[in-house]
């Protein structure tokens, strides 16, 4: 279930890509399967090593080329451990949200971008993510470790993008079957997963996943504008004079020290 449309993100084989929080892979597992070279990045061990796991079964089983490289990296969105410019395409999806200095981080993931770069910012959507606060403080920090700090309007991650020097481009939502999803949860309490609704809505949900059926398809469609879960705005690094157009510059001999293999 992938919430970043690859096509806006401009992945081409080859490029350097990070996934910021990735959690269990989707989006690297995608990058990879593109032809990236992929570092999957998070703070959990344990999500860290399911993802190299499926990352050497992909290759295994054929579903990567053979000249793609990937890695699971603990690391913290605030201090990257890859130098300026290392990656042409970045994912940070679902976690400015967690994080109080959202700026901070924003300003690393630029710096880590290369000139020319393009990179998919994914929140939850403010209409979603209000009704979700108001019906459950559990839902929300600093009730829950690890929970959401602020809610986001498009307007606002735009100036956040801009701001950070970055120009955006195109946004869209993405996921509205599952906004109902987590108002049911929250109602009758965020870490009750066994009440009988949420555990019936949520085999739908995997039903959907995994059968892609055209009607559920095309009613999330239909209904993505105004109830997706997930906001994704696009933005992308100016070229610096010196690199004209192309984000396929020449790497300095540091950053190819650090680079994702």
């Amino acid at each position: 279930m992938l919430t970043v449309d690859f096509d806006r993100l401009g992945l081409r084989p080859g490029d350097r890509l990070l996934d910021l929080g990735c959690g269990f892979g989707r989006h690297a597992f995608e990058g990879f399967r593109r032809g990236g070279h992929v570092v999957a990045c998070d703070l959990a061990v344990d999500e860290l090593r399911e993802c190299m796991a499926l990352f050497a079964a992909m290759r295994d089983q054929g579903e990567a080329p053979g000249s793609t490289g990937a890695a699971a990296v603990r690391g913290n969105a605030l201090h990257l451990p890859y130098a300026d410019g290392a990656f042409d395409r970045i994912i940070a999806s679902e976690v400015l949200e967690h994080i109080d200095d959202d700026a901070a981080a924003l300003a690393e993931l630029v710096r880590v971008l290369a000139p020319g770069g393009t990179m998919a910012v994914t929140v939850p959507a403010w209409l979603a993510e209000r009704f979700c606060w108001s019906l459950s403080e559990q839902y929300h920090a600093p009730f829950v470790d690890g929970g959401h700090v602020r809610i986001y309007t498009k307007a606002k991650v735009r100036d956040l993008l801009r701001a950070s020097g970055l120009h955006p481009a195109g946004a869209h939502r993405a996921h509205a079957l599952h906004t109902p999803y987590w108002w049911l949860k929250c109602a009758v309490g965020p870490t009750d997963d066994d009440h009988r609704l949420v555990r019936l809505y949520h085999r739908l949900l995997v039903w959907d996943i995994t059968k892609r059926p055209r009607l559920t398809r095309f009613t999330e469609r239909a209904l993505n504008p105004v109830l997706g879960k997930s906001l994704v705005v696009y933005a992308t690094k100016p070229d610096h004079p010196e690199t004209g157009p192309s984000s396929h510059r020449a790497r300095t001999p540091e950053e190819t020290e650090h680079a994702p293999s």
